[in-house]
């Protein structure tokens, strides 16, 4: 049963008053300092969700598959009275089948609710979204064109950027990799430092394999993309997701805010998801429900 407008409107309330804020200012620096988008019009909003790992199996450890609908449900929700300008899943939407077909079906079953929140959405890919489909197959399914892209919206410049490559820069595919080994291929380098010479707006980078940290969870050579991030003053923030936690790091200057898994533990409470809000200052308030931190770096 999905949350009631006053429901909604109360959670997002307690959950503010709660936890505070994430303000990533103008600067790429994080303030402290008490933050409220009351009184202004945002740029650009936008609904963030990750490792929803739906599929029709029981749960395994604290995963609960077959719950990821019902928790995406309230998401949904509070996507569709908020209004978004977008709406972007980061990663691991489905999880591993074992054959193509049943894979297909989790994906069509999934996608068909997130696709109803809004019509400017975008797909992060993640290891599971790959496990048994090729990228052409998952990205067919969902209509979109491309594994890694760049878009304007709102006076803002997003990326998207796809980690999913094996060492030697074969693409995920078909159970054809380990999950410890992403990478993001010279080619897509390439044109990620082509694409932020070319602009002049302020830039959010969207991933799924962590950018910040060296161990399973993050991108092989991370250390080269986050250099070539740094190489522009205009990157705001990078919203990641695949740990399955709530982190924050800032790293030369650039937070990497990864958010919280849906498809961890039982009920709706155990949920994660999150509204974004950009401002012309440059400003980004981070509001985060059920699991999700609202965050105010110190």
């Amino acid at each position: 049963m999905m949350p009631s407008r006053f429901d909604l409107t109360q959670l997002r309330r307690r959950r503010f008053l709660q936890s505070g804020s994430l303000l990533l200012s103008a600067g790429t620096t994080l303030d402290g300092s008490q933050a409220s988008a009351e009184g202004t019009v945002p740029s650009v909003r936008f609904g963030m969700v990750t490792d929803l790992h739906h599929a029709d199996k029981p749960p395994r450890g604290t995963r609960y598959y077959r719950e990821s609908r019902d928790k995406f449900a309230e998401a949904a929700a509070a996507f569709q009275e908020s209004r978004p300008d977008f709406v972007v899943e980061l990663g691991d939407l489905i999880d591993a089948a074992d054959s193509v077909e049943l894979e297909q079906q989790y994906l069509t079953t999934i996608n068909r609710e997130f696709a109803a929140v809004c019509n400017d959405r975008h797909y992060v890919l993640g290891n599971h979204c790959v496990d048994t489909l090729t990228k052409q197959e998952f990205l067919g399914q969902v209509g979109q064109a491309h594994s890694y892209y760049s878009f304007d919206r709102g006076g803002f410049h997003f990326v998207v950027l796809d980690s999913c490559f094996r060492s030697d820069g074969q693409p995920y595919g078909r159970k054809n990799f380990e999950w410890t080994d992403p990478n993001v291929p010279p080619a897509e380098l390439d044109w990620l430092r082509r694409d932020l010479r070319s602009n002049e707006l302020p830039v959010v980078v969207f991933a799924h394999q962590r950018l910040d940290v060296n161990n399973n969870h993050g991108v092989k050579n991370g250390a080269e993309v986050r250099e070539i991030l740094e190489s522009t003053d205009r990157v705001r923030a990078v919203f990641q997701g695949h740990s399955h936690q709530n982190d924050l790091k800032e790293i030369n200057g650039i937070p990497y805010c990864t958010l919280v898994a849906m498809v961890e533990g039982s009920g709706t409470d155990n949920s994660g998801y999150a509204l974004a809000e950009l401002h012309a200052d440059g400003s980004l308030l981070l509001q985060g429900f059920r699991k999700q931190i609202s965050r105010r770096y110190p």
